[in-house]
């Protein structure tokens, strides 16, 4: 760890950067006997690299771009676009603000520009950014008579009926989202017979947010896509944009079912970065479950941090995980700038009232002009909206995933100045983790997207849409390793088979069942009793541990207290309330293992990945405030939940626990504490939340006879989160031992072994004895 002087920090030559300045001002501010700082790094400033206009590019398209602004093409723009023009699919994935946009636009403007009738397709992940990419290339195309026949439009759930039917006789450029493809194209295809067989481009933005089940079910919808246009005998090329992610070339190949180039040499320039990680303090006067201390959370910290900027002058934004959140954080901010100057809180806002463009750019163009020096913002902004000219990033808490890290440090620094990123830990195992090993942040590359479209739960309601749009071959049914799932939906009469392939009844509406976001199988309605406005839905599995009677839910920042879970009619009721506390489900869990997918031994250790069945009751929940502080326990009685999974097993023989210093009437402790860890640790090389996966620790287990500990996937059939946990299980079972070892509680705390999910009220945890079993597993796995 590395600690700069509270008074004069550089860069080892003498030389004291803004992003600096601006951490020495920050530790100026912390209260002298408190330590926060555990590690700070300088990132040195990129240079530009750029390249020629490729001969290729008709020049309409060029003189569009360079009228936007670009004169020349940095160097990984030119190598996508050119890969994409040779006919290739192609990921770029390269540093947030570093212009992915052009390794699509200069293709697909050429392209249509040459062929009069030639068509493209564009989807992105959420409708800010869709909208904002529409505008550019509404832009583009307006500034050259070459162009302007391309007419770019929006077809989404909010394009009204009128413009949906215009954009489908005359927009070349159709600017979408995954669901809206799914529903509203690939299921009326013959109305888009035409747009599909001219189809040359398809664009999917921001691809590493397509994850876990939606990642799946996208990867599918896909696959749907290119199917329709085979039929239509089209064969577009796609081009897939990024955060910096691990292997993006295999992660695209998975998405889109088929070979995809990658670029990752970023030649957009950027200024130097201070990077610092900061662990808020234990508090001394307030403890949790069973008496174990808490940390300062994050949000507070994270307040008082901006505070510290904003009066520096420096345009800040922090980045918190929620609504509520980033208003709190606001607010807090506001009040310690207050106490200096009562011209200064108005300079600060949270980002709050929706993504509406309009809004959007109000955000940037006050914190362009210096209006606004300071925002609360959730991690939506990460994608798709232009906040330039940064002096400060603050990240309340890893937003999940080291990419996401990455796109929200991006923000910092665009005018190739000096600037600083903070991220502030939760108390969280993966949080704790990281500010003490920042290698893992740092220098390690980022996680693979985890995908699965073998899923059997998400591969039946995909196959009956396909087989709705256009009935399904006996070698497509093969290809796609289906035989067995469509048999059994045969069985129930979901789909017949014929001589010639695999039909679906016209009586049926596979499309409207399917929610490609959602979980798996039926989804439970949450539904606001008083103004019957219905906020969203819950998959039903998942439905009693998050919306049972008395939980707090979170809607778009605005606060719901549960009344009535009703799961036969697949509906919650809640009201508007915003209490002091939150709430966490308690849940008893059973496992038993079904087939071992595969198993390996290493000496006293085995190690494999399995098919289970989870039952899981909530048995009550637990309020806490938002400090930490446990206000009471609430008991239910919750029906049985059935899951049928995936997870990732091992299992240790008592002998080596006894002779790891572990006796036997520690066991239930230290496995319990390592499972709980290690749920914690999974997102640091899977895609997932600790939300998506759950745990199951047991001193003796009746299928395997030995101390075992699962980590399962919270959805039905799996969502890969398992198979890359075995994948990863040394490099995943050595952080989880670090981040218990690292932790400065003495006996267990939220920032190593405690789980807010844990049915068992967080007991019986071993601390000292997770360390003592993981290190003694690690000895066996590592073994020769």
């Amino acid at each position: 760890m590395t600690t700069p002087s509270r008074s004069t920090p550089s860069d080892g030559h003498g030389t004291l950067t803004y992003g600096r300045s601006l951490l020495n001002r920050v530790l100026v501010g912390t209260p002298a006997n408190e330590d926060p700082l555990t590690h700070y790094a300088e990132l040195p400033a990129r240079a530009a690299r750029f390249a020629d206009w490729p001969q290729w590019a008709h020049p309409a398209a060029v003189r569009a771009l360079d009228e936007a602004g670009v004169r020349r093409p940095w160097t990984h723009q030119a190598e996508a676009a050119s890969i994409a023009a040779s006919g290739r699919n192609v990921v770029v994935s390269t540093g947030t603000a570093s212009g992915k946009s052009l390794g699509y636009q200069l293709p697909i403007l050429t392209a249509l520009a040459v062929h009069p009738r030639a068509t493209a397709l564009y989807l992105a992940p959420t409708k800010a950014l869709g909208a904002d990419q529409l505008r550019s290339a509404q832009e583009l195309t307006d500034s050259e008579n070459d162009l302007r026949a391309i007419y770019p439009c929006s077809y989404d759930g909010d394009t009204p009926t009128e413009v949906r039917q215009w954009a489908r006789a005359n927009a070349r450029w159709i600017f979408t989202n995954p669901d809206m493809l799914h529903v509203g194209i690939l299921r009326g295809h013959e109305r888009w017979a035409p747009f599909l067989r001219n189809l040359r481009y398809v664009v999917i933005d921001e691809c590493h947010y397509y994850r876990g089940v939606f990642g799946s079910n996208v990867a599918l919808v896909v696959r749907r896509l290119r199917r329709l246009c085979a039929r239509y005998g089209a064969d577009p090329v796609f081009v897939l944009a990024s955060a910096t992610t691990s292997e993006p070339g295999a992660a695209a190949s998975r998405l889109i079912g088929a070979p995809c180039e990658e670029v990752v040499d970023d030649g957009s320039p950027h200024g130097p970065r201070t990077v610092a990680l900061w662990e808020p303090p234990l508090l001394q006067h307030v403890t949790g479950e069973n008496g174990a201390p808490i940390r300062r959370s994050a949000g507070s910290e994270a307040s008082r941090i901006m505070a510290d900027l904003v009066v520096e002058g420096a345009r800040t934004v922090t980045f918190v995980r929620s609504r509520r959140g980033a208003e709190l954080t606001a607010l807090g901010t506001q009040r310690l700038l207050a106490e200096v100057d009562p011209d200064l809180p108005e300079r600060v806002a949270a980002y709050r009232a929706g993504y509406l463009a309009e809004d959007r750019r109000e955000l940037e163009a006050a914190l362009a002009d210096g209006t606004l020096l300071g925002a609360a913002t959730t991690n939506a902004l990460e994608l798709g909206v232009d906040i330039a000219g940064l002096d400060a990033v603050v990240v309340a808490g890893f937003p999940g995933t080291v990419a996401s890290f990455w796109q929200q440090a991006g923000r910092s620094g665009r005018r190739g100045e000096g600037s600083l990123v903070l991220l502030v830990a939760r108390d969280d195992p993966l949080d704790t983790y990281l500010v003490h090993h920042p290698a893992a942040l740092l220098d390690k590359p980022v996680e693979a997207t985890v995908t699965d479209p073998t899923n059997p739960y998400v591969l039946g309601p995909q196959l009956l849409c396909a087989a709705m749009e256009l009935p399904l071959s006996d070698d497509e049914v093969r290809a796609f390793g289906a035989w067995d799932v469509l048999t059994e939906l045969a069985e129930h009469g979901l789909i017949r088979r014929r001589g010639h392939g695999w039909f679906v009844g016209a009586e049926t509406n596979p499309h409207a069942a399917l929610n490609i976001r959602g979980g798996i199988g039926m989804q439970v309605a949450i539904v606001d009793g008083g103004s019957g406005r219905m906020l969203g839905t819950s998959d039903a599995a998942k439905a009693p541990s998050t919306v049972y009677p008395g939980a707090v839910h979170i809607h778009q920042g605005e606060s719901f207290v549960v009344d009535e879970l009703d799961l036969d009619d697949g509906i919650a009721l809640v009201h508007p309330e915003n209490p002091d506390w939150t709430t966490s489900a308690r849940e008893v869990t059973d496992i038993v293992i079904e087939d071992w997918l595969e198993q390996s031994t290493f000496g006293e250790v085995t190690v494999g990945l399995v098919r289970v069945e989870v039952s899981n009751q909530v048995i009550g929940y637990l309020r806490k405030l938002h400090s930490g502080e446990i206000v009471d326990a609430v008991d239910l009685d919750m029906p049985v939940q059935r899951l049928d999974t995936r997870a990732v097993v091992y299992t240790v023989t008592p002998e080596l626990l006894m002779r790891a210093g572990i006796p036997p009437d520690r066991f239930p402790g230290s496995l319990h504490a390592a499972e709980h860890a290690a749920i914690g640790l999974l997102p640091l090389v899977a895609t997932c939340d600790r939300w998506d996966i759950g745990g199951v620790s047991t001193a003796l287990h009746r299928d395997t006879g030995l101390p075992t500990v699962f980590v399962y996937d919270g959805h039905q059939g799996g969502a890969g989160f398992a198979d890359r946990g075995h994948a990863e299980i040394v490099r995943w079972l050595d952080a989880t031992r670090e981040a218990i070892d690292s932790c400065e509680c003495t006996a267990g705390c939220p920032s190593c072994v405690q789980s807010p999910k844990c049915g068992n009220g967080n007991h019986p945890l071993d601390k000292d004895g997770a360390v003592l079993l993981l290190t003694a597993v690690l000895l066996e796995l590592r073994s020769p």
